[in-house]
């Protein structure tokens, strides 16, 4: 497995490999690798003959009061973890590499981020649509494997493959939980055992909402009104949001139907969880 940092040393290395009639899967991740990362990883070794894993905390996708300085971070342990999943490079530019003094263009993806975290996070998508695009131009891969717990920036992401004609595969692969069902996430790590034990109830929220559903109950304001009622009772009390959209648009439905998404977000302390599942 070989590191690199530099832009130019991974577009050549990506090029030869190209030119070797060779295929280039590709994972972006901000590190601090946990098994919901590694699954992303596993799936992509099996889709390409090279596997390409970038590790970058993306300082554009933060806003001013988020947790850019005290991200997760563990370089040594996730090159541990990557060596032993059989990758081929591991691309870990520092930051005035991919924002250079006089950097000044950056990609939107207009309707979509104006809806779930979009509305909360202002200018994340444009730090999540730049960072990537960019990344797809430095590793030219054939095949990007992204996790469905971000769902809005997977929506986001295939959208802009489309719209700008990027030719590369976006494969998307389920949710990864621990025993309790609470989706794997960084940020898991700073919760107490209190808080833990609250966001333990996001899934169980959700899936009383699928359950009010699913017994013939299709009136947004219901469903919600339920989710939010048990959130509070967990000690959740600072929701971001609790919706049900159409899952190509993310536009809130008043009538839910099947296949619609079922999205959350809400704050433990200082940390911000996100979760869903679909109708």
């Amino acid at each position: 497995m070989k590191i690199l940092s530099s832009v130019n040393k991974m577009k050549e290395v990506a090029n030869e490999i190209r030119k070797e009639g060779k295929t280039i899967s590709f994972v972006p991740t901000m590190g601090a690798l946990h098994a919901a990362h590694l699954s992303l990883v596993e799936e992509a070794t099996k889709r390409a003959d090279v596997c390409v894993v970038s590790i970058f905390v993306n300082p554009t996708q933060f806003g001013p009061d988020e947790d850019y300085m005290k991200y997760a971070r563990d370089l040594d342990g996730d090159i541990k973890k990557l060596d032993k999943f059989g990758v081929h490079l591991v691309f870990v530019p520092e930051t005035e590499e991919i924002y250079p003094k006089d950097f000044q263009t950056f990609v939107e993806v207009e309707k979509l981020e104006n809806h779930l975290c979009g509305r909360h996070r202002k200018g994340h998508f444009r730090g999540v649509a730049t960072i990537v695009l960019k990344l797809f131009n430095i590793v030219k891969p054939h095949i990007a494997i992204f996790g469905e717990k971000d769902y809005q920036q997977l929506k986001v992401i295939q959208r802009m493959v489309k719209d700008l004609n990027i030719d590369i595969d976006i494969v998307s692969c389920p949710i990864v939980r621990d025993e309790s069902g609470l989706a794997l996430s960084s940020r898991n790590s700073y919760l107490s055992s209190d808080e833990k034990e609250s966001a333990r109830s996001i899934i169980r929220t959700l899936h009383k909402m699928k359950e009010e559903f699913d017994t013939g109950s299709n009136l947004s304001t219901m469903i919600k009104g339920t989710g939010g009622k048990i959130l509070k009772q967990s000690n959740i009390f600072d929701i971001d949001y609790l919706e049900i959209c159409d899952p190509e648009t993310l536009e809130s439905k008043d009538l839910a139907e099947r296949g619609d998404l079922l999205a959350i977000a809400v704050r433990l302390g200082s940390t911000r969880l996100i979760d869903n599942i679909r109708l």
